[in-house]
């Protein structure tokens, strides 16, 4: 009798751990989509790909940036406000002929690698905000006047 339960148990407890990393998951994609200054943003190296699909977000001096397919509670990659360049920005049609997404190619600094170019993909709208953010630079951040 000892040895039926054996296969039931370990399937037991491989479909809680399943359900606890799926959970985990939803939770943090759910809570990184609703911070204040997050949009959707998937990255590349290069303009036609491979593409990674994420979250960005503004923060006061830099722009953060979290995989979609991950656990890890830290952005994946951290790129400095004054480090961000935008080279080019190529306007994706949709079916009926409106901008929906934007590829942007940008030079940026980023905190671990240095300086390397990537491309960003965004909709329109984040677009508008993503360059209103770097234009909108102060000077010194953290001073008083």
């Amino acid at each position: 009798m000892t040895g039926t339960w054996v296969p039931i148990v370990v399937a037991s407890v491989v479909a809680l751990v399943g359900l606890l990393v799926v959970a985990l998951w939803a939770s943090r994609t759910r809570a990184l989509s609703h911070r204040v200054g997050s949009f959707s943003c998937a990255v590349a190296d290069g303009p036609d790909g491979p593409w990674a699909r994420g979250v960005a977000q503004y923060g006061a001096t830099s722009l953060y940036w979290w995989r979609r397919a991950s656990l890890v509670p830290r952005p994946a990659s951290t790129w400095a406000r004054s480090g961000i360049r935008v080279l080019e920005r190529r306007r994706l049609p949709s079916a009926d002929g409106s901008v929906q997404a934007v590829v942007v190619h940008c030079e940026v600094r980023d905190v671990r690698r240095g300086v390397r170019s990537v491309h960003l993909h965004m909709s329109d709208d984040a677009y508008a905000g993503f360059t209103s953010w770097i234009e909108a630079t102060p000077s010194r951040v953290g001073t008083v006047i």
